[in-house]
């Protein structure tokens, strides 16, 4: 096998391009038509562009890039997603001592474009290092970061591989083949607004019930596969009013499908039977029946991922982590990837680390030596694929 080159002056100037294109969340055209002009002149490489658009309402739809190969193998992708979170507008990238931040204000965007960084230096070193290998595709998605919105538009005909990677996570020496299935909850708590000051009583506080419930509710890590969290609180019109209506929103999350569902039940349960209290209570002082109310909307957002050891794509990466003599480990996350979704489509997919650090904050750095450590693997994986 040729020795593989990674010209690292190269993909750091690719980063730094890259993350100096705003592309937030429904907001990635200008990023997508960087990366359509990047592969235009490229020899046996044709982009896609789905219809994802028009359910994500993003101004752009997902790109598949296919690659021609020159040997007869089954193809392969690699995904990254093209969104960045906010405060992601306007991003000014430092370099120094081998390590990309911010300026402090903004996130960085390494994640997720430092993949897409990795992704392009391999297929220039693909080309430049003269390496046989199948066809080969990168999809990148739109939306990931507010819900894998990108993946689940995705229409999986277009894509001809069946297995491949997702570069998304921090650990650049893990193997993520175990994520968890979530749901999303809204509890909405229906009262009785009436003046605070003149005549209290004949309000029913929806705030007040949703906190009962709240405190009586699961949170935080629940047990070593499930995760619990109420997030945003939304309800009230004004202090001398007693808030008629509330909304509770929160997520649960586990490797384990069936506790998944008891703690979602758990939950609502939580917040029926603080309605019951408060009605019950209303009843007997006022002889009359009514508020408050409760409704629950329980949406899936994510299916739970789990590649057995012995799949093609574990065993692939983890013989090209040995030539490279690094110690690949398997990792089970808590977090959810456009992987998640693209297993539920029939695309058997894992998570490959890249070294992206404090992500989602203004902190957030990633090392120039894990991502060429990052791009030797992608090609390792490349010339093994079969």
């Amino acid at each position: 096998m040729p020795r593989i080159s990674i010209n690292k002056e190269r993909i750091a100037d690719t980063f730094l391009n890259l993350v100096r294109i705003d592309s937030p969340s429904r907001h990635e055209s200008k990023l997508a038509s960087w990366l359509k002009t990047w592969f235009q002149d490229l020899p046996g490489t044709s982009v896609i562009e789905d219809g994802s658009a028009i359910e994500t309402g993003s101004d752009t739809g997902n790109l598949v890039v296919r690659i021609k190969g020159s040997l007869d193998r089954s193809p392969l992708f690699f995904n990254a997603h093209m969104d960045t979170v906010e405060p992601g507008t306007g991003i000014k990238p430092t370099f120094s001592d081998g390590v990309f931040r911010s300026d402090g204000t903004t996130v960085l965007g390494g994640d997720d474009k430092a993949a897409i960084a990795i992704l392009l230096e391999a297929v220039s070193a693909l080309r430049e290092n003269r390496i046989e290998h199948g066809p080969l595709e990168l999809i990148f998605t739109t939306c990931e970061e507010i819900g894998l919105l990108g993946a689940k538009a995705l229409d999986a005909s277009i894509v001809e591989a069946e297995a491949g990677y997702a570069l998304d996570s921090t650990d650049p020496d893990a193997v993520i083949n175990q994520a968890p299935a979530a749901i999303r909850f809204t509890m909405e708590i229906a009262g009785r607004s009436a003046h605070a000051g003149i005549n209290p009583e004949k309000g029913i506080n929806a705030i007040k019930i949703a906190a009962d419930a709240i405190m009586c509710a699961p949170q935080g890590r629940i047990d070593r596969d499930t995760t619990c969290n109420i997030g945003i609180i939304r309800g009230g019109k004004a202090t001398n009013i007693i808030p008629d209506l509330v909304e509770v929103h929160g997520e649960v999350r586990s490797h384990d499908s069936a506790r998944l569902k008891d703690v979602q039940d758990e939950i609502t349960g939580c917040f029926y039977r603080a309605a019951e209290k408060y009605r019950e209570q209303d009843a007997a002082d006022a002889k009359r029946s009514g508020p408050p109310l409760v409704r629950s909307i329980i949406q899936d957002d994510y299916p739970l991922m789990n590649v057995p050891e012995n799949h093609k794509v574990i065993q692939t990466v983890m013989k090209a982590g040995k030539r490279l003599q690094r110690n690949l480990h398997l990792e089970k996350t808590g977090g959810g990837s456009d992987a998640n979704i693209f297993n539920r489509k029939g695309l058997a997919t894992i998570i490959l680390g890249i070294g992206m650090q404090k992500v989602h904050t203004t902190e957030e750095f990633i090392r120039l030596s894990d991502m060429v450590d990052s791009c030797k693997l992608v090609m390792e994986i490349i010339k093994d694929w079969q």
